[in-house]
């Protein structure tokens, strides 16, 4: 299944691991679980501490071929239905990472409240193996899984599963259903599916901002533009804060950019990492998932009101909240969207295969 330079770089990642891990598939005898079944061959093949159990009854009858990466003894851990090459590779690995014990690059706040969230979550993300936007929802939502074992998700390969995608009218990628109901569709990062299930995280994040002392400068937007006055603020010494609803902004969801100035070419989410990456080099305060709401002048302070609830105060405020895609504004554009109007043909173009 995998070419010998994959599975080269495979076994060189699976040595990171330190615990067992143990894959129950679901399989039969179609070209897609064959295909699955030689995926598996290969991972097992590249450690040591992995082994693959063939059982039918392990996946639900509609999915076939699935597989679930556990630990042994334990049943809750990402599932995958049919194969997760493409872009899902990467999602694959990381889940076989994680499972395996090696520590997910994210902040232990974030780790401590993903494991407090009290109750039963199932995921379902619809993906295409072309979708550049798919791995961030599902490799969050596998991470959810690792650390805590009331979570359960599973990444459905929309071409191979047609009859469901038709059945549950979707009509662009990544669609996520939470158990059950549909949850949400497009890019999401692991803090906005958190801050859609734990409202009282949302809550102590926003008493926790609203206790921070005035800013010298307060930058309203975390995009290109919001990144570069920060850092410049940042460099003459003045306290500076960035309250961004997705820091990064729109580059986050562009897949090519080029010609950026020094920078031939590079991708949308690549580029906005190393924007963070650069004003946290500085002594910069980030405030994301902050939609601003309302700005109100004071006696000498300007506050900014956020949609969570928190207020912000500073002697000034530089907006540079940026741009979205342009819509043409018709009726219905904003209530099918995902659901018929479609925003790249690479990504959905999977589901509508052999449709006129």
């Amino acid at each position: 299944m995998l070419d010998a330079a994959t599975k080269a770089q495979l076994a060189s990642y699976l040595e990171r691991i330190s615990q067992p891990i143990e894959i129950v598939a679901s399989l039969d005898d179609t070209q897609a679980s064959q295909e699955t079944r030689a995926l598996l061959k290969d991972i097992a093949e590249s450690s040591k501490l992995v082994t693959v159990v063939e059982d039918s009854s392990a996946g639900t009858p509609h999915r076939t071929p699935s597989f679930s990466i556990n630990r042994p003894g334990e049943s809750s851990g990402p599932r995958f239905a049919g194969l997760p090459m493409g872009h899902e590779f990467t999602s694959l690995v990381l889940a076989l990472l994680q499972v395996g014990g090696y520590p997910p690059k994210v902040e232990q706040a974030i780790l401590d409240q993903i494991k407090a969230l009290d109750g039963d979550f199932e995921f379902e993300v619809y993906v295409s193996l072309t979708c550049h936007n798919c791995p961030d929802v599902v490799q969050a939502l596998n991470l959810m899984a690792v650390q805590n074992p009331r979570i359960k998700t599973t990444m459905i390969e929309g071409g191979t599963f047609q009859d469901e995608i038709k059945e549950r009218q979707i009509m662009g990628v990544p669609t996520v259903f939470l158990n059950g109901t549909q949850f949400g569709s497009g890019r999401m990062s692991l803090e906005e599916i958190l801050a859609k299930i734990d409202t009282s995280g949302v809550e102590r994040e926003a008493k926790k901002i609203s206790a921070k002392a005035p800013f010298d400068m307060l930058i309203v937007g975390g995009g290109p533009a919001g990144a570069a006055a920060a850092v410049y603020a940042a460099r003459k010494g003045i306290r500076t804060g960035v309250a961004s609803e997705r820091f990064g902004g729109q580059v986050l969801d562009t897949l090519g950019i080029e010609n950026f100035i020094s920078v031939k070419e590079t991708e949308g989410p690549k580029f906005a990492l190393a924007l963070e990456e650069h004003v946290r080099h500085y002594d910069v305060d980030i405030m994301n998932l902050q939609r601003a709401k309302a700005l109100v002048p004071g006696d000498g302070l300007i506050e900014l009101q956020t949609e969570s609830g928190a207020t912000l105060k500073a002697k000034t405020v530089v907006l540079a909240t940026g741009a979205r895609w342009r819509n043409i504004n018709v009726p219905g554009e904003q209530e099918f969207k995902n659901k018929g109007v479609a925003y790249c043909p690479h990504c959905d173009g999977p589901l509508f295969k052999g449709k006129r």
